[in-house]
C-alpha cells in the first residue's frame, strides 16, 4: 500500500501543478493545415455538387497567384470547372476533418481570388454537428464571402467562432453561377478550441483524494467485520 499511496501523491501534486497552467492558455489547436498537398489530406472530405460536377477542390496554380504561406502552389484552389465544362451550378465542398471541441472554438482561414474584373466568386463557410458530410447537416452558415459582396484580390484572414461541445466540421462550399465565377484560394486554416474547464481539474483531485485516504485506512489495518 506504500508505493499505492505514493502514486497517488505524486498525481495529485502533478494535477495540482499542470492545472493552473492549462486554465490560462489560449486554447487547444487541433486542427492546422496548410495544404502542401490536397491529393493527400487526411480525413478531409470533398464533395463536388454541381449540376452538373466537374473538378473538385485542387492544388494551387502558381502562376495564377501564390500561396499565403509556404511554396507557392500550397494552398486548396477551386474555379469555374468545378461544374463540367464551366457551364451550370457550381456547389463544391471541402469539409474539415471531425474535430472534437470544447465549447468556445475559432476558426481563422486566409483567402484570396484572381483579380480578373466581371466575376462573382462566392465563398460560405458552413458548421455541421457530429461527422456525417450530408449538406443538410451543414445548416449553421457563419460566413459568406464575396458573391454580391467584393471578394478580396489578395490573401486575407478572416475568422468565425462559435461555442459547440462536442464533434462537428467546419466545411467551405464554393457555390455559384460558372458563368460568374473565376478562381479562389483557400490557405492556412487553423482552429483553436478551448481548454477544458478548471472544474475538469478539481473532479481530477478530488477522485485522487479518495484514492489516498482509501490507502490511508488499509495502511493502519480497518477493523473485520465480526461473523456474528
Amino acid at each position: 500500500m506504500k508505493r499505492l499511496s505514493s502514486l497517488a501523491g505524486a498525481a495529485l501534486a502533478a494535477a495540482a501543478t499542470w492545472a493552473p497552467v492549462s486554465s490560462h492558455a489560449a486554447g487547444v489547436v487541433v486542427l492546422n493545415e496548410g495544404f502542401d498537398s490536397v491529393a493527400t489530406l487526411s480525413n478531409w472530405a470533398q464533395i463536388n455538387r454541381s449540376m452538373p460536377p466537374g473538378t473538385g477542390w485542387f492544388q494551387g496554380n502558381a502562376d495564377v497567384f501564390g500561396a499565403h504561406s509556404g511554396a507557392a502552389n500550397s494552398y486548396a484552389g477551386a474555379n469555374y470547372l468545378s461544374a463540367a465544362n464551366g457551364m451550370g451550378m457550381v456547389d463544391n465542398w471541402l469539409i474539415t476533418p471531425t474535430l472534437s471541441l470544447n465549447g468556445l472554438s475559432t476558426l481563422s482561414f486566409f483567402t484570396n481570388r484572381a483579380g480578373d474584373p466581371g466575376f462573382f466568386d462566392q465563398l460560405e463557410v458552413r458548421f455541421g454537428y457530429g461527422s456525417n458530410t450530408s449538406a443538410d447537416g451543414f445548416d449553421t452558415l457563419l460566413l459568406t464571402i464575396g458573391g454580391d459582396v467584393t471578394f478580396p484580390t489578395q490573401w486575407a484572414q478572416w475568422s468565425t467562432s462559435l461555442d459547440v461541445q462536442g464533434e462537428g466540421r467546419f466545411a467551405f462550399r464554393y457555390l455559384g453561377d460558372a458563368a460568374t465565377l473565376d478562381y479562389v484560394g483557400l490557405d492556412t486554416v487553423r482552429v483553436v478550441t478551448a481548454v477544458p474547464e478548471p472544474s475538469t481539474y478539481l473532479m481530477l483531485l478530488a477522485g485522487l483524494g479518495a484514492v489516498g485516504a482509501s490507502a490511508r485506512r488499509l495502511r493502519k489495518g480497518a477493523p473485520v467485520p465480526s461473523s456474528n
